[in-house]
């Protein structure tokens, strides 16, 4: 097989949650330019529906929009069965929903705030890829799961424990994963972004004292873009990452190493 074959994706469908925007929408993009299918998950209906009609229209390729609250045990199930319907398999799964947390010192961290970032970003995940997992080994013939973390994993954030424990969460439970469903050639993966121009890291890139404080930190001396998780996306999907499993792939423009 040809590096390019390894690389196509025609005929596999992928499901992206919080493919609506920022990254979730990039990975979308490049998967459907490498010839996927791809259905996006979103929490506000209309975001995703203006973001399906946005993607078909840049890449030409076939497009599900649902709105679906990954936190929600029964919408969880309910929307996978609808994907179904509609196209019969998934071959792919990126779990890449999430929130942001308040920040607040440990002392002053309210339950209700800790539930509420777990729910979407810890929850969330596992009741996408256990719904994911249960039709790839009964469907046979393999998949791919994706989560999408944070250096909060892996770096002490400070006033968002809440948080950096929920992606820390996250990374544990791909290992375990990748362990369990590796017999079922089901592989498990996650991703690590920095610090990235989204809607989400808006408010704090507009602080003039955090882009002087961070910036000169991030070796490549630049802000990630959504654009920049494309490709890694096409390559977790593809055959060209057949033997890798279990991994944190970090890309943050060395902002961990320095």
């Amino acid at each position: 097989m040809t590096i390019g074959a390894r690389f196509d994706l025609s005929g596999r469908v992928a499901v992206v949650t919080g493919g609506n925007g920022g990254i979730g929408l990039a990975m979308a993009r490049g998967l459907l330019e490498a010839g996927a299918r791809v259905a996006i998950w979103g929490s506000k209906a209309d975001k995703t529906a203006a973001a399906r009609d946005r993607l078909i229209a840049e890449t030409g390729g076939e497009v599900l929009a649902f709105s679906c609250d990954v936190g929600d045990e029964l919408a969880v199930g309910q929307t996978f069965a609808r994907t179904l319907d509609q196209w019969g398999r998934v071959d792919g799964f990126f779990a890449n929903a999430g929130v942001s947390g308040f920040g607040s010192p440990i002392v002053d961290l309210s339950y209700d705030e800790f539930r509420r970032v777990m729910r979407v970003n810890l929850d969330g995940c596992f009741l996408c890829f256990r719904e994911a997992a249960r039709h790839m080994i009964g469907r046979g013939g393999g998949g791919v799961l994706v989560a999408t973390a944070s250096t909060a994993a892996i770096e002490g954030a400070a006033r968002h424990s809440h948080y950096g424990a929920s992606k820390g969460a996250v990374t544990a439970l791909v290992r375990a994963l990748a362990v369990e469903l590796a017999r079922h050639r089901i592989r498990v993966n996650s991703l690590i972004p920095g610090w990235v121009e989204t809607e989400m890291t808006a408010s704090q890139f507009a602080e003039p004292r955090f882009s002087a404080n961070v910036l000169p930190r991030v070796p490549a001396r630049r802000w990630g873009l959504p654009e920049d998780f494309a490709g890694i996306a096409v390559y977790l999907m593809s055959d060209a990452s057949a033997y890798m499993t279990g991994e944190a792939l970090v890309l943050d423009g060395g902002y961990t190493l320095f």
